[in-house]
């Protein structure tokens, strides 16, 4: 899953660096692209939140002092902050890209759920699930604040500290509001694991709700999803028919790559998915190494049209699945070099 979700990443972010020409927001390329950038960003920190909630939790077990829950802490948060001030040079506006080097982003919010997880370690499954229904209709309670006027540059952008700190937590790029509803869905899928009936009713639930976002797209006449604008979805910012439906994707997927493996039996396609592994193991290192990549193809197409529809999807493909051979690579070759060995370095060091 760790695979998928990064993998999903860089297939955004490159269709995003070198869109098509052509494409209107009605072609199915379109539509395909956005099923993707939808589902990747909240899969992503779903993903990551699960990760670090059970890592958390298995340290509560094991009864982990004040001393040794800021070993394990600091570190990530650090390395976290560090990554996203490094993202942000690799892709910087100056250079054609996406982000001011100050920008909060996707790895700022995976940096405070590092920080909060160990609370969630601590709080029930009833608890949790009154936060997530607070965090999903939180778009509604925070209104104009979420910037719903603001373009993208103006979210990825801040003129002082106090802004800095909005966009941090209510308007930016991945603010967290709304944003940690993902990270609190990880922690209930994980709870729930050996309960696959009871996540099927959920997921049944959200795919009723995600019917019901349809029909009153059709009803108003506007779009049913969007980046921003006027729609029913829209990822900037979140909107509550984004998290409801995103996140029952989420859950949809995880439980159907689950297959059988909790009653025994076997996971969907087997040990056919194998191969994505190392790509798992190395996902923050893949998150990182892709925006060099961009940021020299940002620099490239930089005041240059618009690549022809197939030679843009040939080149996003490509350097979505490359990541995957060079993942097995790496484990053979220099598996100590990674942000990955760094972060255990760093734990293990204090």
């Amino acid at each position: 899953m760790r695979a998928i979700a990064v993998l999903c990443m860089v297939q955004v972010h490159t269709a995003a660096i070198i869109p098509p020409e052509g494409i209107t927001v009605g072609h199915p390329a379109a539509f395909v692209a956005a099923a993707f950038g939808g589902m990747a960003a909240p899969l992503f920190v779903t993903i990551s939140g699960w990760g670090m909630y059970r890592s958390a939790s298995r340290r509560a077990k094991e009864g982990h002092n004040s001393i040794q829950w800021a070993r394990w802490i600091i570190p990530r948060v650090v390395l976290l902050c560090l990554c996203q001030l490094l993202v942000n040079l690799l892709l910087n506006v100056d250079r054609g890209g996406r982000f001011e080097w100050h920008t909060p982003g996707v790895l700022t919010l995976l940096a405070i759920s590092a920080v909060i997880c160990p609370i969630f370690v601590w709080t029930n499954k009833s608890q949790r699930s009154i936060a997530l229904l607070l965090l999903c209709v939180s778009p509604i309670l925070l209104g104009s604040i979420s910037g719903q006027e603001l373009g993208w540059f103006d979210r990825v952008g801040a003129a002082d500290l106090e802004e800095w700190l909005s966009r941090l937590l209510w308007n930016g790029t991945y603010p967290v509001l709304p944003w940690m509803f993902y990270v609190i869905l990880g922690t209930l899928l994980n709870d729930f694991m050996n309960d696959p009936k009871l996540r099927e009713r959920g997921i049944i639930l959200g795919l009723i709700a995600t019917s019901v976002t349809i029909l009153i797209s059709v009803i108003r006449g506007v779009d049913w999803a969007l980046t921003s604008g006027d729609a029913v979805l829209t990822f900037f910012p979140a909107s509550m028919a984004f998290l409801l439906v995103s996140g029952t994707m989420v859950a949809l997927l995880m439980r159907m790559l689950e297959g059988d493996e909790i009653s025994g039996g076997i996971a969907f396609m087997g040990d056919r998915l194998s191969s994505l592994e190392p790509a798992g193991r190395l996902s923050l290192t893949i998150y990182v190494a892709h925006f060099a990549v961009l940021g020299i193809l940002a620099v490239v197409m930089d005041g240059e049209p618009r690549m022809p529809l197939i030679p843009a999807f040939i080149v996003t493909i490509i350097h979505t699945a490359v990541w995957i051979p060079l993942a097995i690579l790496h484990e053979r070759v220099i598996p100590r070099f990674s942000l990955e060995e760094i972060l255990r370095a760093g734990q293990s060091s204090r």
